[in-house]
């Protein structure tokens, strides 16, 4: 039985001409008002790509037609664990808008420090700074 205080979650960096795109978590959800990159929990027996497909297409109406695993990041917060599944998606089609209410933006790399996500998301922000696009 799953632990219920843990999740797993396929997370995409999709970018796009130096740019990546990213949705503010909405009112009424964990981490509210800040910016992470998109994505969805697992289901179960899903790989990597499977689920990050699906939540892809039900959060922002793309296709990912190609990516790659980037990193998995642990981290504890107070009243759960997320383990996030990275994958950078590398090529995708549609156009993408938020289809659960949520706000979305392409953002320069250079200008992912002056925004806020949720702590998890740290490793994720350093590995970007440290790629070539």
């Amino acid at each position: 039985m799953p632990d219920i205080n843990s999740l797993e979650v396929a997370v995409a960096v999709i970018m796009r001409e130096g740019n990546v795109l990213l949705a503010r978590r909405p009112e009424g959800k964990k981490h509210a008002g800040l910016w992470e990159f998109p994505g969805g929990k697992f289901e179960i027996g899903e790989s990597l790509q499977q689920a990050l497909s699906r939540e892809i297409k039900e959060e922002l109406g793309i296709k990912v037609r190609s990516c790659q695993a980037l990193m998995d990041i642990g981290h504890q917060y107070e009243d759960y664990s997320v383990m996030l599944r990275v994958a950078l998606v590398t090529e995708f089609s549609g156009t993408e808008r938020g289809l659960e209410g949520q706000e979305i933006a392409w953002v320069p790399l250079r200008e992912l420090d002056d925004l806020q996500f949720p702590e998890a998301n740290t490793p994720i922000l350093q590995k970007l700074q440290s790629l070539d696009f």
